[in-house]
């Protein structure tokens, strides 16, 4: 079995729902059998890579809100992160995640896509770090594992594995995402949405049972949502 997620380092829920996931696989009597990859979504691909906007800001810019209502959805998704056991931090700072999303494919010829991802959720959430400094992606990056001289060739040169981007987000479009996590099994049972660890179990075992729905059909997402006003829907979507 193959669990595909696409996901954006910038979206909360997509932090959460890796856990909530990791979760509901941990419960699945065949998980040895499941093979997990991680595929590419940009939520802000016009976003400048280093910029000094407060996530809260530009939350509340985005929605048309009220800092103090930003803060208060913020203050939501940290409890949902508490209640998985990860930190949470809203003193972010709002970038561009495209050239996190080329190490990404870089980490997976390395085959330590995983701890990339994490050590960037990490990064972003719990440590309200500013990924979209050179240094500190660099620094993120040969910390997980990453050779050092690879990941300075990546980001000296703008063309590499951006049309690998390009293709996984063109894809996730095909497969009628509009907003992430999303996460396909076998390419027949697509979910949206940071959902509850069981969701995710009952995903697996219908999907290995050879009884999965087609893709699309998983229905709504529920107070989760593909991100609901966590701003990880895709703009104007």
């Amino acid at each position: 079995m193959r669990v595909e997620i696409w996901s954006d380092i910038a979206c909360p829920w997509c932090y959460i729902g890796k856990a909530r996931f990791e979760a509901g696989l941990a419960g699945f009597a065949h998980r040895e059998r499941v093979e997990v990859v991680h595929r590419s979504f940009e939520l802000d691909p016009n976003a400048p890579a280093a910029t000094d906007i407060p996530v809260v800001d530009m939350l509340a810019t985005k929605y048309g809100v009220s800092r103090a209502q930003a803060e208060a959805m913020e203050a939501r998704v940290a409890e949902a992160a508490a209640g998985e056991g990860l930190e949470y931090r809203s003193d972010r700072i709002h970038g561009n995640t495209f050239d996190l999303h080329r190490l990404l494919h870089l980490a997976r010829e390395h085959g330590v896509q995983e701890a990339l991802l994490d050590a960037f959720y990490r990064a972003n959430f719990a440590e309200a770090r500013r990924l979209g400094e050179p240094a500190v992606l660099r620094a993120t990056a040969v910390g997980a594992g990453l050779p050092a001289e690879e990941v300075a060739r990546v980001l000296a040169d703008p063309e590499a594995y951006a049309e690998e981007v390009r293709a996984e987000e063109r894809e996730a479009a095909e497969l009628g995402a509009t907003g992430v996590p999303f996460f396909v099994i076998d390419r027949r049972y697509g979910i949206s949405g940071g959902q509850p660890a069981e969701v995710f179990r009952e995903a697996l075992e219908r999907a290995y049972a050879d009884g999965a729905e087609p893709l699309g059909a998983a229905g709504e997402a529920g107070e989760a949502g593909v991100c609901g006003d966590d701003g990880c829907a895709v703009p104007g979507k």
